[in-house]
């Protein structure tokens, strides 16, 4: 099975280049992300190589405060940009979040808890910084 394609994507006020992309969904997640000073996030390309969604949106947060805050924004910020109610699992402990967004799926983690589960090395990377 081929292997999906990461771009990690800089935190902290990178280019407006390095949150953009050409879907939509995505770019407003990435815009979103990058609003809540996210850590670590990174896109895996799922397009062609898994049916579960096109894209696959990696990040941190630095406590469960931030977490469950990130998801709760972003959930609000699809509605309001008209992609519909994703649904958002995990946030009552705000370990890890899942959002579903349909096209995109995106992992909201503690930095403990993402190097626990390592969702980046379960689609055949090193992390956030490795490419396939």
């Amino acid at each position: 099975m081929p292997q999906a394609q990461i771009q990690p994507v800089a935190t902290g006020n990178p280019p407006p280049a390095m949150v953009e992309s050409d879907d939509p969904l995505l770019s407003l997640i990435l815009r979103s992300l990058d609003d809540d000073q996210a850590q670590d996030i990174a896109t895996i390309d799922l397009q062609g190589k898994s049916s579960i969604a096109d894209y696959m949106v990696i990040a941190s947060g630095r406590s469960t405060r931030q977490v469950a805050a990130m998801a709760q924004k972003l959930g609000e910020r699809l509605k309001d940009g008209g992609f519909g109610h994703p649904r958002l699992e995990g946030l009552p402990a705000a370990d890890w979040v899942l959002v579903d967004a349909g096209g995109v799926i995106v992992h909201l983690f503690r930095p403990e808890v993402r190097s626990f589960y390592n969702l980046e090395r379960m689609w055949g990377f090193d992390g956030p910084s490795g490419a396939a």
